[in-house]
């Protein structure tokens, strides 16, 4: 019985890993659609389709969520396992989606780009994916570039404001531990364990000004100068290269702000 329990146990585990990996290589990689946009000067499609991709990683997350929950569940009633170094591995997996986003950006901004011109030509999203095709999948491939070390090579600061470096990666480490911190909490207070398992807006909320108030309006401008000036449209994509570096640092951080979080929500929920 406990054979057949811990057989499913690491196959959601398996699974939600996954789910983590993908949400943080779908999120990082809408960067290449802004970039595309740019050099095919249609940033308003870029942004929108952008827009679509993030709600691909939300939707990822809406699955990911009670399958988590159920865990949670399991921990509580048999604490037959270690959720910390569950939930560790989960932060760790979206590590390794992130740094996976980083290899395929190159590849990611060139099919960026025959998507904004397809989209310009067909009008609309259900018919773009409509007009699909096996024989244009197979030619997909043309596409694909290896990331180049040359390219690492050349990463420097491009002025970027080391303050925007650092609050991207301490708000994608807020983001990525944000949820699981409170359900976390959930197993240090379990007599609270719905109120903690709501409060991840406690942490969310904190990432959502950071991101809105600091981040979005510097992002906007590096974009919007690349657009009128041809040198800053070149270094455009290691820009974008920097930032996604920061959010991979951002999610190592996650490591380190996991057990902090879940206490803090503790906290709120039992004295608040």
């Amino acid at each position: 019985m406990w054979n057949r329990r811990f057989g499913v146990l690491f196959d959601k585990i398996i699974l939600i890993a996954g789910l983590t990996m993908l949400i943080h290589l779908v999120e990082t990689l809408s960067y290449a659609f802004r970039l595309a946009g740019v050099r095919v000067g249609k940033i308003v499609v870029a942004i929108s389709l952008t827009g679509i991709i993030v709600l691909i990683s939300r939707t990822s997350n809406l699955i990911q969520a009670p399958l988590t929950g159920k865990m949670i569940d399991h921990a509580i009633a048999y604490n037959d396992f270690n959720i910390e170094l569950v939930f560790r591995i989960f932060i760790g997996s979206a590590s390794v989606g992130t740094l996976l986003a980083l290899f395929l950006f190159p590849s990611a901004v060139r099919l960026a780009k025959r998507i904004i011109t397809h989209l310009e030509v067909t009008g609309s999203v259900p018919r773009l994916i409509s007009s699909v095709t096996i024989t244009k999948v197979r030619h997909a491939g043309h596409h694909l570039r290896k990331p180049r070390f040359s390219m690492l090579k050349s990463l420097r600061l491009m002025g970027i404001p080391k303050r925007l470096l650092v609050l991207n990666c301490l708000v994608s480490g807020i983001y990525t531990v944000g949820v699981l911190a409170a359900l976390y909490a959930s197993v240090l207070q379990p007599e609270f364990a719905v109120a903690a398992s709501m409060s991840s807006g406690v942490i969310n909320g904190v990432a959502t000004i950071l991101l809105t108030i600091l981040i979005d309006p510097q992002m906007a401008l590096l974009t919007e100068r690349a657009l009128h000036d041809e040198r800053e449209k070149h270094r455009l994509g290691k820009i974008f290269a920097l930032l996604m570096c920061s959010r991979l640092a951002g999610t190592i951080l996650a490591q380190a702000l996991f057990v902090p979080a879940a206490s803090l929500i503790s906290w709120i929920v039992v004295y608040l």
